[in-house]
């Protein structure tokens, strides 16, 4: 058996501290100095004060849980230390962050992460500051799309806060819980715990000036993207979906949770994706797969602008699989369909910051 930090925090989160009612990882509880070598694993509990009541207990109570969620030949090793001054909190979250974009879609399988990744991109080739946050907790794939899969992000004090500093190629900024996390195993963790991890990527990083912010968000909806809509105002969401019927039955559902009057986030536009197959020996020809021109149609029922029609191109997956995505390639079809899409997505974004005033974070509803 492999130790990794993941095993451990999750049997952690099995054990609830009294002075919060919480257990030990949403308290905040566990420092951030986890050791493994081998079968031997230390970390350190952070108590409120040196005389709290309960704190021998919780030290018994963890280390019983790792012997009984991940394995009794685990040696445990936990020390204690005591609450510091917290750290100061900015006013603003994200305050050199000017416009989120949350690119969405109603179903998996559509492309959004490929569309995500190259409008990032894309928008940096323009000349755009950008950000690129994998929201997608349980399957993040940006760290393989960007072929940055052994990156491993490191914490920096600025202004008196330890922040994480994002990763950085192609002149994107980004951050996923892929780097933190084994590739090789599910993530298993309750919606609270994803939460928190996510607000820990927006609030707790270094992400600096940036013309745009892109939220790649997990397919259909979910806790995630209310914890997104409840943390940032996001300034709009780009719908992605297939010509295919289905999809575009969900692609519907991910519009209205964004128009949804609780939400009032705007639609900036939709993304066609595999609009139609052209095979490389005869680039000029199309071969409509999943239907014809779906995606535009409901753009033109829902009275919202179609951003992009992107070609099923099997350079296109080929490119996201070796870290080299296909907006990298300007003098390609696929290459410029995405420069052609970042250049739709800035042009609608400017227009609706233009028109609309800024978009609110979405209150807690009871």
């Amino acid at each position: 058996m492999t130790l990794y930090p993941r095993l451990i925090l999750d049997a952690l989160a099995t054990v609830i501290y009294p002075g919060s009612k919480k257990n030990l990882v949403e308290s905040g509880m566990v420092a951030d100095n986890m050791r493994i070598d081998g079968m031997n694993v230390s970390f350190s509990l952070i108590f409120p004060k040196e005389t709290d009541p309960f704190m021998k207990s919780m030290v018994k109570a963890a280390e019983a849980a790792i012997h009984y969620h991940v394995g009794n030949e685990v040696n445990v090793n936990i020390t204690t230390e005591f609450a510091s001054k917290p750290q100061p909190k900015p006013e603003k979250l994200l305050p050199g962050v000017k416009n989120i974009i949350a690119v969405s879609s109603g179903k998996g399988g559509v492309g959004k992460s490929t569309v995500s990744a190259n409008l990032a991109i894309a928008l940096a080739r323009l000349g755009y500051r950008v950000g690129l946050l994998d929201t997608d907790i349980f399957g993040p794939s940006m760290p393989k799309m960007f072929g940055v899969e052994e990156e491993r992000p490191y914490a920096q004090e600025v202004d008196g806060r330890n922040l994480i500093q994002p990763v950085e190629k192609y002149g994107v900024k980004l951050l996923s819980v892929g780097f933190f996390v084994n590739p090789e195993t599910a993530t298993l963790w309750r919606g609270g715990m994803a939460s928190n991890v996510l607000k820990q990527l927006i609030g707790d990083a270094n992400w600096g000036e940036l013309d745009f912010m892109i939220l790649d968000t997990p397919p259909g909806t979910s806790d995630i993207h209310l914890t997104l809509m409840q943390t940032l105002a996001i300034t709009g969401a780009v719908i992605v979906s297939t010509p295919q019927s289905v999809a575009l039955a969900d692609a519907k559902k991910g519009i209205d949770m964004y128009q949804n009057e609780k939400v009032n986030i705007p639609i900036l536009g939709l993304v066609e994706n595999m609009a139609w197959f052209t095979p490389a020996e005869l680039p000029e020809n199309k071969y409509y797969i999943f239907g014809k021109e779906g995606c535009k149609k409901l753009a033109e029922e829902m009275q919202l602008p179609l951003l992009a029609q992107i070609p099923l191109v099997q350079s296109i997956r080929e490119s996201g699989d070796e870290g080299l995505p296909a907006a990298m390639k300007v003098d390609t079809a696929s290459g410029q369909a995405f420069l052609n899409l970042a250049q739709a997505v800035a042009s609608v974004t400017r227009r609706r910051n233009k028109e609309l005033p800024p978009t609110k974070i979405v209150g807690t509803h009871k």
